[in-house]
């Protein structure tokens, strides 16, 4: 039977015990001390996700270290050597990323995610790298004949295990979210004929002029993409044969990779008139071989 409003109101415990009153001297102290911690306590469980460092500086501060930029910032390269020096730094970092949740991230606003997964990615890659450097001449070479190294799941993420595959094929090129071909020019495989690794982070502030950035070094790097105006063929990076689908869509108005390419003909051609035959779609159009060598100083 449940007791009515009545009883249940001759059932409150007599004021004392809420004030305090008849109770030992030792033991309200040793309640109110513990009372006077709850307050400072309380925000950390309700504001880690507003703690979390969207500028990524540690981060930043580790690739304005190691990496190498050539060609005018069109490529770039690791001082795996040295970054191996920085592991216990860049382990911080990477526990911070992993120190986030689902709930958090969903709370992030779109160019905050966007930002968060190509840093993991990249940074993910590096530590990969670093577990069996200097032993290895690719990334490739972590994996065998029947095993990716993109393929294990060991990454902590969103509170889960990921693998690299999950973050840039499962998240950043999932349909309907960010739809942004331009992250292919912002995640590195550790190779050489992998788009840049930027020497800073991505922040959610300048993310966009950070991915254009990015396109444009690509698409300016004679030994990624170029034109032979003698035979009239347009050599592209193999990414575009693997992801071709990912330039079609969007919000750009690219229907086509003749299309995309047409719009960045300033970039893959040094005469006017092969400027002129790229926007007029007057090409061959071809992949090049992929360079899977590791993107390591010492190379």
């Amino acid at each position: 039977m449940q007791p009515s409003p009545r009883s249940t109101a001759r059932m409150a415990p007599p004021q004392h015990a809420h004030s305090g009153e008849g109770m030992p001297l030792r033991r309200r102290r040793l309640l109110i001390s513990a009372a006077a911690c709850l307050p400072a306590l309380w925000p950390l469980g309700h504001s880690h996700a507003a703690a979390f460092d969207h500028t990524h500086t540690v981060f930043t501060d580790l690739l304005k270290r190691h990496v190498v930029l050539l060609r005018g910032g069109q490529a770039s390269q690791v001082r795996y050597v040295d970054l191996a020096r920085d592991r216990r730094t860049l382990k911080s970092y990477l526990s911070s990323l992993s120190d986030v949740n689902a709930t958090e991230f969903n709370a992030f606003s779109l160019a905050q995610r966007q930002a968060f997964l190509i840093n993991s990615y990249n940074g993910f890659t590096l530590e990969l790298i670093l577990t069996k450097y200097p032993e290895l001449n690719s990334i490739k070479d972590l994996g065998s004949f029947l095993t990716s190294p993109w393929k294990p799941k060991w990454i902590q993420l969103l509170g889960g295990q990921v693998s690299l595959d999950d973050i840039e094929h499962g998240m950043l090129r999932k349909r309907g979210v960010y739809d942004d071909p331009r992250v292919h020019f912002a995640v590195n495989c550790a190779s050489i004929g992998c788009p840049m690794l930027r020497e800073e982070a991505f922040v959610a502030t300048r993310i966009d002029a950070q991915l254009d950035e990015q396109t444009v070094r690509f698409m300016s790097d004679r030994s990624r993409n170029r034109f032979d105006e003698s035979s009239g063929r347009l050599q592209l990076s193999r990414i575009f044969d693997w992801y071709g689908d990912d330039f079609k869509r969007g919000d750009r108005g690219i229907d086509s990779l003749e299309a995309f390419a047409s719009q960045h003909a300033d970039l893959l051609s040094d005469s006017p008139s092969g400027r002129d035959r790229i926007r007029g779609g007057q090409f061959k159009l071809s992949f090049l071989d992929y360079d899977w060598t590791l993107n390591d100083v010492r190379q």
